[in-house]
């Protein structure tokens, strides 16, 4: 078995969210916030490397958390990437690995295909950057975006298929068309296809098996909401005996 871990890249800056969430905003502005909930409950905790930059220490960031995968047998990590028809958020840290080809790293990419919305405010009704899936001519100028890191000698391939995520595959209504036309752009690159993973999340659950090639159950969402009554008749039982 190989570990493929899931990686955030939100960990920069960039233009939407300084005008979204304040000037200089990132992921760490959220960790630095928390706050203790019970008894010694250590809050905020400070990373062991600091609060590194993928902006201004990409380099030495990608290469220490590239000898951490090594000293934790982690094969590979698989980069969060954001596509609305053509506009790209937060693509800068995959971007960077593209061009450091000496950087000794395995990876893969998820297309965390979501609308953004001010959740985090309670606010799930006003929309930040919308979701929606195009028609051929974005299906084909995303996998022209995505070819150039599956052409990456360390980009993740099973049976010389690139291994692309999607977050909520069930949401993509298209999905059958849009993997049909990337099959056949990757088989024109020398590639045998597309290698397509989805995830079970906490949204709808990807029923249509003939459209990708693998799942992985994204914790502890899918089973909160999907599982819900096992997990309550296990605890139940726990109590009994």
């Amino acid at each position: 078995m190989k570990l493929i871990c899931m990686y955030l890249p939100q960990y920069h800056t960039f233009k939407e969210n300084d005008e979204w969430w304040g000037k200089g905003y990132t992921e760490w502005t959220a960790v630095k916030r928390a706050k203790k909930l019970y008894k010694n409950h250590i809050q905020p905790r400070i990373p062991k490397n600091g609060y590194y930059d993928l902006n201004y220490d990409f380099e030495n960031t990608l290469k220490m958390q590239s000898n951490l995968m090594k000293k934790y047998n982690i094969y590979a990590l698989c980069f969060y990437h954001y596509w609305f028809n053509g506009k790209i958020l937060m693509g800068t840290p995959m971007e960077k690995l593209l061009e450091n080809t000496h950087i000794d790293l395995k990876y893969t990419i998820c297309w965390a295909n979501e609308t953004w919305t001010r959740t985090w405010y309670d606010k799930k009704n006003e929309i930040l950057m919308e979701q929606t899936y195009g028609d051929e001519l974005d299906w084909t100028n995303h996998y022209n975006y995505l070819s150039r890191f599956f052409k990456d000698k360390r980009y993740l391939k099973i049976d010389n298929k690139p291994v692309l995520h999607i977050y909520k595959s069930a949401d993509i209504e298209c999905l059958a068309e849009m993997r049909d036309l990337w099959n056949t752009l990757a088989i024109k690159d020398g590639f045998d296809g597309i290698y397509l993973v989805v995830g079970n999340t906490n949204g709808k659950i990807e029923k249509r098996t003939n459209c990708f090639d693998a799942y992985y159950n994204f914790e502890p969402g899918y089973s909160i909401c999907h599982k819900r009554k096992k997990l309550i008749d296990y605890y139940i039982y726990l109590l009994v005996v």
